[in-house]
Parts: structure tokens; C-alpha cells; sequence
């Protein structure tokens, strides 16, 4: 089994560097807002809305720490993190490691094995023709992709040219501990492969599905919830003062783990089922919309 930080990565503990929430906790005891960005925070057209941007501002004046948590990695955050006005800590590749994203000081990092993204790729290619493999490592800013991966691939995947991920041999790709393995095919849809990989042994790994074109990897144990559990541990945060809103798979354990869950209307089925209650859509601000009534109240 494969959890912990990495070697030489500290967990803060509540007086440690993260330092104190700002303010003190509001009537309804949210102290942490934690969302997902895509599907979720993000209108569909990827932008944060004067709309979305006023609710946080807001939940932010009135003491309550607002933390992205995303499957993306600080490449991808820094694009709207001005939008959204993030400056703090954010946790990333689905919970496998935290950082801030002002200092880029990092909280902790959960990575995989070597040898489990071997065996991951030697029995996934004996049950499906030419997977491509992407690695992602160094607190998310070195992707490492497999020849052929790049070609099946657009900016908007990983928010960053495909010309840069280079394309290395797959022993090279698997040859070095992973925040995140990306597995993707050039014909087969991501659910497919999804599926294809829950027959495998799964000792050593977590995998999951956020609506990009690709299954997502990550160490055994490591969800968007554990990640969270960490940051709010360092924090002095309970659960229970926590918010979280999502509309992905990836999301469904975080939904769960917080004290108060809150599902999209657009979501996946899965998200829907773990959330503790709905909102509307990310194309109608429900992030917004119910951090609005929240803050009335």
C-alpha cells in the first residue's frame, strides 16, 4: 500500500506555518468552503462570473477560508485563480498533494510507486491495445507523457501546450514516483478504460473520472476527501465546519466527508447521490446562488 507524504514532506499540524483561519466562524459554523472548479465553480466556458466572484469575496470578508479542491494542477489553477481570487493554499491532482499558491510553498505530497504504475501499465496493455500514460510530478509543474500522447491530446486537457509534454519511451514515464497517472486512449472512451482498469488488482492505486478525456491515477487511498482531511487537520477545522460543493466523480468522497455537501444539478449521478443537498447548475452561479442564502441567513 502506498500513502503517507513523501519522503522529507512534513504534515503541518495546526500551529504549524498554515497559520489560523482568518476571523471567526460564522452563525451556520462554515469555517471552510472547499469546491471543485470545473463543472462546478466554472461557468461553462471555464471563467469565474461577477456573479460567483462576489460570493466569495463575501464568504472570504466574512471569515471563512475558501480552498479549491481540483484535479488540476497549479498550471491549471493559476489561470483562474485571479478570477476566483485564490491566494491560499489549494489542493490539487484530486487531493494527492497540497500547496499554496502564492508562496508555492508545499503542504504535503502523496505519490505513486514505480513499480505499481508498472504493473498498472503491463496489465492494462494486456487487456487493452496502446493505453498512452502521462506522468505528473514535481508539485504538478513536470508532466512526463508517454510517445503518442501528445498527439491525441489539446491545450484545454492539461491547460498546457501539447508540444511541451514531450514524448518519452513508457519505461521512462513509469521510472519515477507520480502525483497523478494519466491513462488515456486514442479511440477508447475514458469510462471504457475506467471500467477495464477496475479489474485489475487494485493494491497500490486509486483511480477516478472528473469529465476530462482521461482516467486519472492517483496513490491507494488518496481521494479529494483525504487531501481535505489534511488541510482542515492543519487548520484546526472540524468536518463538520466544512462546505464542499462538486459535480464529478472525483468528487463523490469529498461530498461525503463534508459536513455539508452539495451536489450540482448538472452532476454526475454518483455526485448527486453522496451530496447532502442540490443546487443549480455552474451555468446558473448555484455556487453562488447558495453561498448567497448562506451568508443572508
Amino acid at each position: 500500500m502506498v500513502t503517507g507524504v513523501s519522503a522529507g514532506t512534513p504534515v503541518p499540524g495546526p500551529s504549524s506555518a498554515l497559520g489560523s483561519p482568518a476571523g471567526t466562524a460564522t452563525p451556520s459554523r462554515i469555517r471552510l468552503i472547499a469546491t471543485d472548479l470545473d463543472g462546478t465553480l466554472l461557468d461553462p466556458t471555464g471563467r469565474v462570473s461577477a456573479r460567483t466572484r462576489a460570493a466569495l469575496d463575501a464568504a472570504r470578508a466574512a471569515g471563512i477560508v475558501v480552498v479549491p479542491v481540483t484535479a488540476r494542477q497549479p498550471i491549471g489553477l493559476r489561470a483562474i485563480a485571479a478570477q476566483a481570487g485564490f491566494d491560499g493554499w489549494a489542493l490539487c491532482g484530486n487531493g494527492a498533494y497540497g500547496v499554496h499558491l502564492t508562496t508555492s510553498e508545499q503542504l504535503f505530497a502523496t505519490e505513486i510507486d514505480p513499480a505499481v504504475q508498472r504493473r498498472i501499465a503491463h496489465e492494462l496493455g494486456e487487456r487493452i491495445p496502446e493505453p498512452l500514460f502521462a506522468s505528473v510530478r514535481a508539485a504538478g509543474e513536470v508532466f512526463v507523457a508517454q510517445a503518442g500522447y501528445a498527439v491525441v491530446a489539446v491545450h484545454g486537457d492539461h491547460k498546457r501546450d501539447p508540444a511541451t509534454m514531450g514524448a518519452f519511451p513508457l519505461a521512462e514515464v513509469l521510472a519515477a514516483p507520480s502525483l497523478k497517472l494519466v491513462i488515456r486512449h486514442a479511440a477508447m472512451p475514458p469510462a471504457d478504460v475506467f471500467a477495464v482498469l477496475g479489474t485489475l488488482d487494485q493494491a497500490g492505486f486509486a483511480a477516478t473520472l472528473s469529465g476530462a478525456p482521461f482516467v486519472e491515477v492517483m496513490a491507494e487511498g488518496v481521494t479529494k476527501a483525504t487531501g481535505l482531511a489534511r488541510l482542515c487537520a492543519g487548520l484546526g477545522i472540524d468536518r463538520t465546519e466544512v462546505l464542499a460543493f462538486g459535480d464529478a466523480l472525483n468528487d463523490v468522497e469529498m461530498l461525503r466527508w463534508a459536513g455539508r455537501g452539495v451536489a450540482m444539478a448538472n452532476a454526475e449521478p454518483e455526485a448527486l447521490a453522496a451530496a447532502d443537498e442540490i443546487t443549480a447548475s455552474n451555468t446558473e452561479d448555484g455556487v453562488a446562488m447558495l453561498l448567497e442564502r448562506m451568508l443572508a441567513g
